[in-house]
């Protein structure tokens, strides 16, 4: 008997036969003899309809109010599925964050988990009983309902098989594992059986949509077996295997291991520059500790030779949701930063490659810059981890990026079309 916790996102749960299709793949599960507690996301579009809510009844909300407002979603489909378990034959009750409870920070809106208290579920789950808890929402000190963030549920649904000592936690969504690209641009994508924490974590910071990367940096603290797979689909005929799973480096043997395990991209990017910067110690601080307390992620800086004049020019990178923001915080600090002019562009992408195999080998970088020379796409900036390369290209050029790396590493499928 394993005790497994089942994740299942917006898509999944979206209308009364879909949530009949997850009853009916929990109910296999219990059939097996396994203890399972499933984490629920509100249906596809539901969230976006209940925070619209909240911005028509007051643009300033107050964020403990947005909380109970938002945490409904998943607060429905958790009663549903509880109710279409039983109406298949499952004994199953719904756990509300509180009722746990999930005792989380008062960040509203962002709020982190800080601990589970799992005794009365696992009391429950003795019975034989089917635990349906909300994703994204729990409770801080006060009795008020938090929730965490965007793509919340993820992470509850990690935090929560890490608190019940769960065998696995399998993650439901509307594709069956990680792939080494996006098979919508490369058909010859291949499917991974086992992705490392630390991949997984640069890939979803770099592009890659299918986990949060806050839950994957849950896992790899809690050591937490994750695997990701398809709500729609009951097998993998490419390999025998479903979905992939996410796991630490050891379980990877070396047959297995590549130079490179996937090339993600993200359109989501903002460059600004800043012309003519005082070359003076503390005038990078200058620019980057107001966008830092403005909560404003800078991810590629590359700062220019200075100029003979004694200034230098400095380009980063921003969310493009944060551009904005960032060049209102960057106008009110002009005297004490000391530049020209700022220049921005949203059209533009990042493209990474990511792989453990980097640590042992030379010349990734080397053949990502070559490869992308020979097709006429430009590089305007550079960032690098100890398993990352990114780099920064027109937006035209994403797809071309995407599929000639692709190739470059020798990650295109043989039997693919």
């Amino acid at each position: 008997m394993a005790r497994i916790v089942m994740k299942f996102g917006g898509t999944s749960m979206a209308g009364i036969e879909r949530i009949r299709n997850v009853a009916a793949r929990v109910k296999r599960e219990v059939d097996a003899g396994n203890q399972v507690a499933v984490v629920v996301s509100a249906m596809a579009g539901e969230t976006d309809r209940l925070v619209g809510f909240c911005r028509e009844a007051s643009s300033l909300y107050d964020a403990k109010e947005y909380d109970v407002v938002v945490s409904a979603g998943e607060q429905i489909t958790s009663g549903l599925l509880a109710i279409a378990l039983q109406a298949a034959g499952c004994n199953a009750r719904s756990w509300l964050g509180w009722q746990l409870p999930i005792n989380t920070s008062d960040a509203h809106g962002s709020a982190r988990i800080g601990e589970i208290d799992t005794a009365a579920l696992d009391a429950s789950l003795a019975d034989g009983v089917v635990a349906v808890i909300p994703g994204f929402q729990g409770v801080a000190d006060g009795q008020r309902v938090t929730t965490l963030g965007r793509g919340g549920s993820d992470t509850s649904a990690v935090a929560m098989a890490a608190a019940m000592k769960a065998d696995r936690c399998d993650i439901y969504t509307d594709v069956d594992g990680v792939y080494t690209t996006d098979p919508r641009i490369v058909p010859r994508a291949r499917k991974l059986s086992k992705v490392t924490y630390e991949e997984m974590l640069e890939l979803a910071s770099v592009g890659a949509k299918v986990l949060q990367t806050r839950s994957v940096g849950l896992a790899m603290k809690e050591n937490v077996r994750v695997r990701v797979l398809s709500s729609f689909e009951d097998g993998d005929t490419n390999d025998g295997h479903r979905g992939t799973l996410i796991v630490g480096e050891e379980e990877i043997d070396d047959m297995e291991r590549q130079l490179i395990t996937g090339i993600a991209h993200d359109k989501n990017e903002a460059k600004i520059t800043l012309t003519q910067v005082s070359d003076r110690p503390g005038s990078v601080a200058a620019i980057f500790a107001p966008l830092a307390d403005a909560g404003i992620n800078v991810d590629m800086i590359v700062q220019n030779v200075a100029h003979s004049t004694g200034s230098t020019d400095v380009t980063f990178t921003v969310p493009a949701a944060d551009l904005a923001r960032s060049l209102d915080v960057l106008d009110k600090a002009k005297d004490a930063i000391g530049y020209a002019t700022i220049v921005h562009d949203t059209r533009v992408a990042k493209v990474s490659v990511v792989g453990v195999g980097m640590r042992s080998h030379a010349g990734v970088a080397s053949t990502m810059f070559t490869t992308l020379g020979e097709r006429g796409i430009n590089i305007q900036a550079i960032a690098t981890s100890e398993i990352k390369v990114s780099v920064l290209i027109e937006e035209d050029y994403t797809e071309l990026a995407v599929r000639v790396l692709h190739t470059a590493y020798g990650l295109d499928a043989e039997d693919a079309a």
